[in-house]
């Protein structure tokens, strides 16, 4: 597995990335099938990896119109912390209600909520995310909606998945409390793959 970051090498000029974009989403949407797990019915974890940052950077760079060698960078800098080192899975965090109220209070009753999302491989002990390392997301009264979050598996835990051991994620939170357990086996060989 490949867990070098992204560097402007692996990236596409405006024209070229404007002239491939559609077959390269294709590619990413079928990619993402994976990757893309609802826990309950108001959260979700999005399990990044170097082609789905690259996604975003090359979108970014579209979105902007950034094609100077420091803006490139700033993007590059952003979004390479989501990519995998080899043994951690990392995701985007999303917790999602429709209407805003409903959102306003479930955030200040979800409270520390990021802290509380695990994965745990066969039956060995959970991980818990580490939360937001690039900055503080919560206020004293309420959880963002996003977050950043990184399992940190110990080596044990990497070698029984990469043999096929079962993987399962979950939140365990006072207000919030659901688990996908285990997880079907083609997303857990996906996810796998991000290990060393």
């Amino acid at each position: 597995m490949n867990v070098d970051k992204l560097t402007r090498n692996d990236l596409m000029g405006l024209e070229e990335y404007a002239a491939g974009r559609d077959a390269f989403r294709r590619k990413i949407m079928e990619h993402k099938k994976l990757r893309v797990l609802p826990v309950g019915p108001n959260a979700t974890l999005h399990f990044e990896d170097r082609l789905t940052m690259q996604y975003q950077v090359q979108e970014m760079l579209r979105a902007e119109r950034i094609f100077e060698a420091d803006g490139i960078q700033e993007e590059l800098d952003a979004y390479n912390p989501l990519v995998p080192d080899g043994s951690n899975l990392k995701a985007t965090f999303m917790i999602e209600f429709a209407e805003v109220e409903e959102r306003r209070v479930a955030l200040e009753n979800m409270l520390g909520i990021e802290d509380r999302v695990w994965a745990r491989v066969a039956d060995m002990a959970p991980v818990f995310a580490v939360a937001d390392e690039d900055l503080e997301r919560e206020t004293e009264t309420k959880t963002s909606s996003v977050h950043f979050l990184r399992f940190e598996l110990p080596a044990p835990a990497i070698t029984a998945l990469r043999d096929g051991a079962a993987l399962s994620v979950g939140i365990d939170h006072p207000a919030y409390r659901h688990a996908r357990d285990p997880l079907p086996a083609a997303v857990r060989d996906a996810l796998a793959s991000d290990l060393d």
